[in-house]
Formats: C-alpha cells, sequence, structure tokens
C-alpha cells in the first residue's frame, strides 16, 4: 500500500521533473525559449491550483480508489501528449492537463490512508508516500534522463508514460473498494492554521518550482555540464528530499518539535538558494546546493501537510480538518 501511495505521488508531479531535467534537450529540439520552458511549470501549477478546490470533493464523492486510478490515467495521457508535442503550444496544453493529477494527489492518497491504515501509523506512512514526489525527481534525474541519451527525450517521456499506465492496472487491482460518497460542506477561503500554511507553502513552492524547472538548463549553460550530469542534479536533490521528508516528518512528531520546524527548514531553505546563487563562481556547490534544497525547502512540504504538525501555536481548541486527514488536537504532540 505505502509502495502504491508513492508511486501515485511521484506520477503526480513527474511531467514537472522531466521538463525539467529534459530541459537542455527539448529547448534546442522544439526550439523553445527557457521562458517558455518557466512557463510550463507556471501552466502545471496555476492548473493544479485552480483545481486543488475541488479535488476534495471530488476524492470524497467518488472515492479514493476511482481517484487515484484516474489520476494515473490522465498523468499517463499527460505525459504521452508531452512526448508528442510538436511545439510550444501543444507542449503548455499537455502541462495544463497534468494539473489535474496534482489536485487530486494529496486527497485521494490521504483518504486512502484513513481508510486503509491504523492510526498509529499514519503519520510514517504519509511522510513515506509524500517522499514519492521527489522520488519522481529522481527517476527524472537519473534513469530517465539516461534512457533520453539513448532513445531521446521523447523516448524517455514516453517510457514514463507506459510506467503509469502499469501503475494504473496496480492501483485498480489492489486498492479497497470505494465507500458510500458523503457529501461534507467545504469551506473555500481558507482560515486560522488553514490559511497560514496555505501562504508558507506558497512561498515554498514558489522557490521549488523555479529550482525544479531551472536547474539542469542552469547546470549546461553556466556549469559546463553535459546533459545527463546537468539531470543528475535534479535526482541528487530528488534523494536528499526523500530522505528530508521522512526525516523530518519522523522529527514533526515529537513533543514541542512542529513548532519551530517550518521557520527552521524556511532558513535551510534561504541558505540552499545561497549556496545555489555562489556556484556559478564555484561550480562544485551546484551539488551541496541541490542536497540543500531537498534536505529543507522540498522536506518542508511533508512537515506542513503532517497530521497533526506544524502549528503555529497552542491551543485547546480543534484544529480545522485539512480533507483527508484526521484532525487531531495540539496536545496529542505532547
Amino acid at each position: 500500500m505505502t509502495a502504491l501511495l508513492t508511486c501515485a505521488m511521484a506520477f503526480s508531479m513527474m511531467q514537472l521533473f522531466l521538463l525539467g531535467a529534459l530541459g537542455p534537450r527539448l529547448v534546442d529540439d522544439l526550439d523553445v525559449s527557457p521562458t517558455v520552458l518557466g512557463l510550463t511549470t507556471t501552466v502545471g501549477f496555476g492548473a493544479a491550483a485552480v483545481l486543488s478546490p475541488v479535488g476534495g470533493r471530488v476524492v470524497d464523492r467518488l472515492g479514493p480508489r476511482r481517484c487515484l486510478v484516474a489520476l494515473l490515467l490522465v498523468s499517463a495521457a499527460a505525459l504521452a501528449l508531452i512526448g508528442s508535442a510538436p511545439g510550444a503550444g501543444f507542449l503548455l496544453a499537455a502541462v495544463a492537463l497534468g494539473g489535474l493529477p496534482q489536485a487530486l494527489a494529496n486527497p485521494a492518497t490521504n483518504k486512502t490512508i484513513l481508510a486503509a491504515v491504523p492510526a498509529e501509523r499514519r503519520g510514517s506512512v504519509t511522510g513515506m508516500k509524500q517522499s514519492g514526489v521527489q522520488l519522481g525527481a529522481f527517476a527524472a534525474g537519473l534513469p530517465l534522463a539516461a534512457l533520453a541519451g539513448v532513445v531521446g527525450w521523447r523516448g524517455a517521456v514516453w517510457a514514463a508514460a507506459g510506467t503509469a499506465v502499469v501503475a494504473a492496472a496496480w492501483a485498480a487491482r489492489t486498492l479497497p473498494a470505494d465507500p458510500p460518497p458523503k457529501y461534507a460542506p467545504a469551506s473555500w477561503i481558507p482560515r486560522g492554521t488553514i490559511a497560514w500554511l496555505a501562504a508558507f507553502s506558497l512561498l515554498l513552492g514558489c522557490g521549488i518550482a523555479s529550482v525544479n524547472t531551472y536547474l539542469a538548463l542552469y547546470g549546461v549553460r553556466r556549469l559546463d555540464l553535459g546533459p545527463t550530469a546537468a539531470a543528475a542534479l535534479v535526482a541528487v536533490l530528488g534523494v536528499a528530499g526523500i530522505a528530508g521528508r521522512v526525516g523530518w516528518s519522523k522529527v514533526a512528531g515529537r513533543p514541542g518539535r512542529a513548532l519551530w520546524l517550518p521557520g527552521g527548514l524556511a532558513a535551510g531553505a534561504v541558505g540552499a538558494a545561497l549556496l545555489l546563487a555562489a556556484s556559478a563562481y564555484a561550480h562544485p556547490l551546484a551539488w551541496v546546493a541541490a542536497v540543500a534544497v531537498g534536505v529543507f525547502a522540498v522536506s518542508a512540504n511533508a512537515v506542513s501537510i503532517r497530521p497533526g504538525g506544524c502549528h503555529p501555536g497552542r491551543s485547546r481548541r480543534p484544529l480545522p480538518t485539512v480533507r483527508g486527514l484526521p484532525q487531531r488536537r495540539v496536545d496529542d504532540d505532547r
């Protein structure tokens, strides 16, 4: 179950990691500018942001099993279309389609955890499945980038699409049947803790998305790396992100730690950005910076969505319910 949920999270973001890791090859082959490459991230996350407010409701009504299968099939379709793109317009439309899996990923996987995982294991399983996002970065930056060196970037993207179809069949056979639909009211305006976490995630996401999109291109054009070596920077970031997400989510479960973790991780993310900027003058620092981005910036997301974690203050009042995650009091972390 944990492996399947991890794969689902990986494929929900795979297209954007692939566009970043294969960016140098794609820019040359399609004759598009780095600005257009950046627009793929804007379009992908923009579509996901528009769809995310209804994503939880869709999962509540259709069920997590149906939504996870749909997530993987739509991911496969988006990847196949990206691999077939003749130019910038088609590419951006395909990336927009990939916003749907991003919107469904967290509510569908979280509801599956609620339904199938014992309460005492939910925190660790959540941390593990969140590491799937960075598993996608690793896959894009190493095996798929190496495959692109043999069969071209289109072949690598089509291979990822085929794997997503296999994962969809796995989900259809493995996941428990969906429960009867529930029609719970949902708030469209974030308030309290949710608003604080939304602002934190927005700023953090802007920085992470920029690094994911341009890191490989930066490696080729400023660090004089080959396309495969530059993509390996993304793989290093992904591996560091996996370790960081699993490790920090465990730390967040200890008494009092979740209160200072967001600030500490944000400070570490700033340091990672400074290291990346300094790598223009000392090239080996790029590898250290990639590790630091994974350990601090990328890991912060798993902490902020962890059940019961990352509260800006202590109170006995119940916390707002995050769709798909169990509601807990802050006192549970003591």
